[in-house]
């Protein structure tokens, strides 16, 4: 069936990597008889009016080509609405594309799934009570050791990558403490000190931390992950474990789940889907059925 599809790409990702996926996969949809229609531009603002105007225009699918970060924006973008989400991964962490079973650095097989796959209906997050205006989020938020490393990592242009990561978790760990939260899921409430909270839609972040590793995309609650107050020694020994889920088998970890979820703590900054997304104190709600992904046939 022919389709109108937006494909929003960042052009100058991986030293120009972005743009030649980005020709290829609209290259293989043109060829499949699909009109394409470019949403890309040269910073992230604008690429995002413009494909808010393609969407308002009447889009079959919006496709987004990068990593977890691109893939928000085409949540926001698309949540609530008649037009689907194609996820093109070709970024460094591609959790929510891995959680969806979509096909990761492969983008022929990307473009088929764009122009002839199925369409899914997910949740997406809706934080919208503190914000003046609502935002989404489809994979994971974290709000603690891990946001705040990710703060100070930002700050830094050197070392790229991973490194300049992992230099950040180390700066970070000598001057940590627990951080005060409170916690509200469903109303309800519980304060406490802890080293991370993470309220997850979907299981994994970061490239395959599986944080929340029992949350559904399609179960209408949100999991919440809680890492109690522990010694920054027990910390460095938990963590690892995170990559495999076998955190959830400590002490210290408890796991909520429901609707509606509001984290209060102060200095905290939300990372969602791999970006800076909003301060604390935030509410997140599920929203059942929000998006319409694009997904290989069965």
């Amino acid at each position: 069936m022919h389709k109108r599809i937006g494909l929003v790409v960042n052009p100058t990702s991986g030293k120009g990597r972005g743009a030649r996926i980005g020709a290829e996969v609209a290259a293989r949809l043109v060829a499949q008889g699909h009109e394409v229609v470019d949403c890309s531009d040269e910073t992230a603002a604008a690429a995002r009016d413009r494909a808010l105007a393609a969407v308002a225009s009447g889009l079959d699918v919006l496709a987004v080509t990068g990593g977890d970060g691109i893939v928000n924006l085409g949540v926001n973008l698309t949540a609530g609405t008649d037009t689907a989400l194609g996820i093109v991964a070709a970024g460094t962490g591609n959790d929510i594309a891995r959680g969806l079973g979509l096909p990761v650095h492969d983008p022929a097989a990307a473009a088929d799934v764009i122009g002839a796959g199925s369409i899914r209906r997910i949740d997406a997050a809706r934080v919208g009570d503190d914000l003046a205006e609502p935002r989404w989020f489809a994979g994971v938020l974290g709000a603690g050791f891990d946001s705040l490393v990710n703060e100070r990592a930002n700050r830094w242009d050197w070392p790229r990558g991973r490194m300049r990561y992992n230099l950040a978790i180390a700066r970070e760990l000598p001057v940590f403490k627990p951080i005060p939260y409170v916690i509200e899921v469903d109303g309800v409430r519980q304060d406490t000190e802890a080293m991370l909270v993470a309220v997850g839609n979907g299981p994994s972040y970061g490239g395959g931390m599986m944080v929340c590793p029992d949350a559904k995309f399609d179960d209408g609650e949100l999991d919440v992950l809680v890492l109690h107050k522990i010694s920054i020694p027990a910390f460095l020994r938990v963590f690892p474990t995170v990559f495999s889920g076998a955190h959830v088998r400590h002490p210290a970890v408890e796991i909520l789940r429901g609707r509606r979820v509001r984290l209060e703590a102060q200095g905290i900054m939300g990372y969602a889907d791999g970006e800076r997304f909003a301060p604390l104190p935030l509410t997140a709600e599920a929203v059942p059925g929000a998006l319409r992904v694009m997904v290989p046939r069965a």
